[in-house]
């Protein structure tokens, strides 16, 4: 995939509409890329004119990605959570032979954290729509480094098994769920999508219930799919999740369910690890930068044992709070096999909690060794 899906974007789109100048696009949030788009659509151009050759630049043949849905429209609230759901469904398709674009969203909206979840957990490129001085910080720092960098998911977010045939906007009953991977561990985020719709008749988006229900189910860590490939031979199956919102830290099986409920338009986030059994007894699995929406994104890679037993060595990208469970409080971190890393331990939750700061250079890699 080309390097720049890892990077958070600016599209000029809904910043300024059809009236896009250079001035305007100066004064924007300094991302890493940006697209400048004025509502321009080519039709019958000459095929070898300058305008014809930008704009195959968008052709499926040539790029790696492809658009999963309707745009983003922020000032229709019956679109939102139609949005999340058609682009994840839609994702099941378009997933296995281009990296979906679930388009770009507003950080300062209503359903801003809503639709930078979804994005979090859909593996795609995550860019917005912002007007210069219009951001929220608070939620962009759940989606990118202060590098620009994003922790994008390896996989195109899809919906479990369990959400296939049901219709998580219109049954009353359904939650949608969306899982993905990274390379230590997984992450399901859980949407109540409930509400609204598209209508045949009026042939748009329409709220068809103003007061949809709270809704009910379980998850387990068997929604996400790949979750064995993190594992080892010999794993037990026991896994730990870590809720985004609710800072809580759940020990389950591997086929255990856990009970959520969400309210309407709610949405939660988990990141879900595989417990490793280390010889001295101790049990760790990693969970990552625990206040972005796809903590586990942050964690390159992970490596027990090798120098002696209860010791674990983590690669981790970013700056923030860290975490990971631990069944026993550690007898010592270091920080790039220098430093003497300060912690905090929850001995009721086995929460392991440390502060990275802020590296100097462009996707560093943090070396954290853990003593247990």
């Amino acid at each position: 995939m080309p390097d720049i899906l890892n990077w958070f974007g600016w599209c000029t789109w809904d910043a300024f509409y059809t009236d896009v100048t250079a001035e305007g696009i100066k004064s924007g949030a300094p991302p890493k890329f940006v697209i400048i788009d004025d509502g321009w659509q080519s039709v019958g151009m000459d095929p070898t004119s300058t305008e014809a050759k930008f704009d195959d630049t968008a052709n499926s043949k040539k790029a790696a990605t492809v658009r999963a849905s309707d745009d983003f429209f922020p000032r229709d609230p019956a679109s939102h959570t139609i949005h999340i759901a058609s682009v994840a469904y839609n994702s099941v398709f378009l997933g296995e032979f281009m990296l979906p674009d679930w388009d770009m969203f507003h950080s300062l909206h209503p359903m801003a954290e809503y639709h930078g979840a979804a994005r979090a957990v859909g593996g795609c490129t995550i860019y917005v729509s912002d007007k210069p001085g219009n951001h929220d910080f608070d939620v962009l720092k759940k989606l990118v480094l202060p590098d620009g960098s994003t922790l994008r998911a390896k996989l195109p977010g899809r919906p479990t098994r369990d959400c296939l045939f049901s219709d998580p906007t219109r049954d009353g009953t359904s939650l949608l769920e969306i899982w993905n991977m990274n390379d230590v561990n997984g992450v399901l985020g859980v949407f109540n999508c409930q509400g609204a719709s598209w209508c045949r008749t009026s042939i748009k988006n329409l709220i068809h219930d103003q007061q949809p229900p709270t809704i009910s189910s379980t998850i387990q860590p068997t929604d996400v799919e790949h979750l064995h490939n993190t594992a080892w031979s010999g794993w037990n199956g026991d896994c730990i999740m870590y809720s985004h919102r609710g800072g809580e830290l759940i020990n389950v099986g591997m086929n255990t369910s856990h009970p959520i409920q969400l309210k309407p338009r709610e949405f939660e986030v988990f990141t879900v690890a595989a417990v490793r059994q280390l010889a001295n007894g101790a049990a760790f699995a990693p969970i990552g930068l625990v206040k972005m929406f796809n903590s586990g994104g942050a964690i390159k890679q992970v490596c027990y044992e090798s120098k002696k037993a209860g010791h674990v060595e983590l690669r981790v990208r970013g700056c923030g709070t860290f975490g990971a469970y631990s069944s026993l409080r550690p007898k010592r971190i270091t920080r790039d096999k220098l430093k003497e890393q300060e912690f905090d331990y929850d001995e009721n939750s086995g929460l392991l909690t440390l502060d990275l700061p802020v590296p100097d250079a462009e996707l560093y890699e943090w070396n954290l060794s853990v003593d247990l």
